[in-house]
C-alpha cells in the first residue's frame, strides 16, 4: 500500500514461512518495478497500530464479512480476496484511510 497515491497490492496467504514468504516480495518487487524502489523499515513503538497505514484497511475489507456465515475458509477467502480487488480499485478510499498528515510525501520531480 502506498498511501500517497492510494495504490495497493494485496496477498492473501493461508500461513507463512521462508517459501511464502519469498514469493511475497517477489511480488512486491513485481508490483514496485525492479530497481525502482527500496524497502525501508521503520521501527514503531510497541502496541501502536494506529501508526501502521495498513491497520487502517482491516476495517474496510472486513465490512465484507462482517456478520456473514461461510461454509468454509475458501468461501470466505474468495470474499476477502473480492473486496482487496475492489479496494485495489479505489486509490482514494485507500487514500483517505491511510494517507496521515505525518506521512513523509513523495518529492516532486522536478
Amino acid at each position: 500500500m502506498e498511501p500517497e497515491s492510494g495504490a495497493s497490492l494485496s496477498l492473501l496467504v493461508d500461513g507463512m514461512d521462508s517459501e511464502v514468504m519469498s514469493w511475497v516480495l517477489q511480488e512486491f518487487q513485481a508490483w514496485v518495478g525492479e530497481g525502482t524502489a527500496w524497502v525501508v523499515l521503520d521501527y514503531l513503538p510497541p502496541y501502536s497500530p494506529e501508526l501502521q497505514p495498513a491497520e487502517r484497511m482491516w476495517p474496510l475489507v472486513n465490512e465484507a464479512v462482517a456478520n456473514r456465515y461461510f461454509e468454509t475458509l475458501e468461501a470466505m477467502m474468495a470474499v476477502v480476496a473480492e473486496r482487496c480487488q475492489v479496494l485495489s480499485a479505489d486509490p482514494a478510499t485507500v487514500r483517505k484511510h491511510t494517507l496521515f498528515h505525518w506521512w513523509p510525501r513523495m518529492k516532486e520531480s522536478t
